[in-house]
């Protein structure tokens, strides 16, 4: 089954992170890799409520590190195999200017 991870930040600046060969992080450590990076990058809560969905810390990571950030192939393979692990989906799509994720 194909899997893949799509980062769009506009029409010049999409990553396209196909995990061919690499499996999807465990369930529970893509959410651990996800809470450190939203941490380690200052990323902020979106919803009053204060929680903060999968969907959420994927944005705000992506848009914190950027296109720089996705340049790093070693952070974007990470950041592909926990965001379809921590989804449970084969093909995401973070689209940063949009603030969607679809799957």
């Amino acid at each position: 089954m194909r899997s893949e991870v799509v980062v769009r930040f506009s029409e010049r600046d999409e990553f396209e992170i196909p995990l061919h060969d690499a499996q999807p992080m465990a369930m529970a450590d893509a959410r651990a890799w996800l809470d450190e990076q939203f941490e380690r990058n200052g990323c902020t809560l979106q919803r009053a409520s204060g929680k903060v969905l999968t969907a959420d810390k994927l944005l705000a990571i992506a848009a914190a590190v950027g296109p720089a950030g996705f340049a790093d192939p070693a952070f974007a393979l990470a950041y592909a195999r926990a965001a379809v692990g921590a989804l449970d989906r084969p093909v995401v799509t973070v689209d940063v200017p949009a603030m969607t994720t679809g799957y």
